[in-house]
């Protein structure tokens, strides 16, 4: 959907245009939503600067942007009409909706009934504004995929089948624009994180002479889960920048008086969360020695697929009702990480765990069935299981690939932050974790010390810039995303080995207690204080900036939710 609250912008009449003749499941299917009457004249007014400039709005629903445009032409002494100011629409009813709406702004607009992914760009343009359709990869299939994925490689970007409908939409646009042209779109903030929009933010440093991002403290548009980000990109074809510009707003009423930084990504590909830090984080992370990434310990890999859980993972019960022989089944992490929160899962943990219930197994068998699996696997075709698509790629189908147990475990789906635990049981685990595979020679000092390690306000706040958040607030981390992940050093590690055996059991309490702040801040003392001689002031703006983006992420949570 299109970023905005599902209802008319300020000061309209709910019963003029898509209110009145477009049904909201319909906008919602499409991506249509309305912007802020305060957003359309920020974005207008950076983009309009001379009197002949002319403007199209893409998608351009009821044409908030090419109203505000009309204004902004008038009062530089330009023609607000059709000469000026086009629009594309693919919803015939908006159109005319958007069309009424200019006329009664004393304006005109020419609009174009068609899907925007289906016009060749032609260059001719001074600005091009707006708020592209925002539809997930999920809903965003078919011929509609194609015709934007086709789009996306006429500027030389490819796009992966995970994007949403945004990304395509953005690098459409700025073919669209003559050069030295400016482009103004209101994004999600997915821009700063996501693996798939690399390409989209290497095509924007390469082309444009600079890219300018305003960030919003608050959410611009409440009771909508996705954070927004403002796109004011100058200068097209006359770039590459090698940096971005910043501007934090608190809202949209804080506008005009945001403060604004340079801020320089390590690649033009490379995410640009990291821009959400402040001057004073940057900084400490710039002042911290003893560190490296976790892929310096070891490989991080997905964990077994099986096709479906339920059948696979079995409890000690379920085997036993069923006459299982145990050469048939293989020490399995239970599905899901809850288990997984503290430093270690030790086999007496895996135990308890069976005798609660929990599936410690995996059904595998490694030749040919006993009489017993046989029976099970009659009865999982019997109801389909052979059917699901892991299961029919593979055979036999009943025969889930093996993942050799980790070293240590690495949960990926989390509500405070990614935990490494020492796998001492040596079980096998399921695609709910990663699995760490530790180097030659990190492998003692892996399992002793990097779990309670890990836990400092350096990995925390890395954790927040190289993950991703995801709906309900949830903090994801894939396997080249933990590859990235801030980690203390080997080195680092035996220095301060002593120290931090001797804290393990408090840090343990802590985190049994669910209280990963106050386990992060025991390590802080031993490791960055004492080993790495970290001012307290630097410690602080470590955290303060966890603290932003772990509230900014679980904000949106909480959005999502209302």
């Amino acid at each position: 959907m299109a970023l905005g609250e599902p209802g008319p912008p300020v000061g309209e009449d709910k019963g003029v245009g898509m209110t009145a003749i477009d049904p909201s499941a319909a906008r919602k299917a499409r991506g249509a939503f309305f912007t802020p009457p305060e957003l359309c004249r920020y974005v207008v007014d950076w983009a309009l600067r001379g009197p002949s400039d002319v403007l199209l709005e893409p998608s351009c629903g009821e044409a908030a942007f090419l109203v505000a445009a009309a204004r902004r032409l008038a009062e530089l002494g330009g023609r607000a009409d059709e000469r000026q100011l086009h629009g594309v629409e693919m919803h015939a009813a908006s159109a005319s909706g958007a069309r009424t709406r200019l006329a009664s702004a004393a304006a005109a607009a020419k609009i174009r009934v068609a899907d925007f992914f289906t016009l060749d760009p032609t260059p001719r343009y001074d600005a091009v504004v707006g708020n592209p359709p925002y539809v997930r990869y999920q809903d965003f299939t078919g011929q509609a995929r194609v015709r934007s994925q086709a789009a996306a490689l006429r500027a030389g970007v490819s796009l992966s089948g995970l994007a949403s409908s945004w990304a395509a939409f953005t690098v459409h646009a700025a073919l669209f624009l003559k050069p030295g042209g400016r482009l103004g779109l209101v994004l999600p903030a997915e821009l700063l994180s996501v693996n798939y929009a690399a390409g989209v933010r290497r095509f924007l440093m390469t082309r444009f002479k600079s890219v300018r991002l305003v960030l919003f403290t608050e959410r611009v548009f409440p009771g909508v889960m996705e954070e927004v980000v403002l796109l004011l990109a100058d200068g097209f074809d006359r770039g590459p920048t090698g940096h971005c510009e910043l501007f934090q707003a608190t809202n949209l009423s804080d506008l005009h008086s945001a403060v604004g930084r340079r801020w320089v990504p390590p690649t033009p590909g490379h995410k640009w969360t990291a821009s959400l830090l402040p001057d004073t984080a940057q900084a400490a992370v710039a002042a911290i020695t003893g560190f490296t990434e976790l892929e310096t310990w070891g490989d991080t890999t997905l964990g077994m697929v099986t096709g479906n859980n339920r059948y696979f993972a079995l409890s000690p019960e379920e085997i036993a009702e069923k006459e299982l022989p145990p050469d048939e089944l293989i020490p399995l992490s239970p599905p899901g990480s809850r288990h997984l929160r503290g430093l270690a899962f030790t086999s007496a943990a895996w135990r308890d765990l069976g005798a609660q219930g929990r599936a410690t197994h995996l059904f595998r068998p490694p030749g040919d069935p006993s009489e017993p699996a046989r029976l099970y696997i009659k009865a999982g075709e019997q109801v389909g299981i052979d059917n699901a698509y892991k299961c029919r790629v593979r055979t036999p189908w009943w025969r889930v690939p093996l993942v050799p147990p980790a070293h240590l475990l690495l949960t990926y789906m989390n509500a405070d932050t990614p935990r490494l635990c020492a796998n001492r049981a040596r079980v096998h685990h399921l695609n709910s974790v990663h699995g760490l595979y530790l180097r030659s020679g990190y492998v003692k000092t892996g399992l002793d010390l990097l779990p309670v390690a890990a836990l400092n306000a350096m990995t925390l706040l890395g954790a927040e810039v190289v993950g991703r958040a995801y709906g309900g607030g949830m903090l994801k981390l894939e396997p080249k995303e933990a590859d990235k992940l801030p980690v203390p050093a080997k080195d680092l590690l035996l220095a301060a080995r002593d120290e931090l055996l001797a804290l393990q059991p408090r840090v343990a309490e802590a985190l049994r207690t669910g209280s990963v702040t106050d386990a992060a801040a025991l390590v802080d003392e031993v490791l960055l204080v004492r080993h790495l001689g970290l001012r307290r002031k630097d410690l602080t703006a470590l955290r303060s900036a966890h603290a932003d983006l772990h509230g900014r992420r679980v904000a949106r949570g909480a959005g999502a939710r209302m």
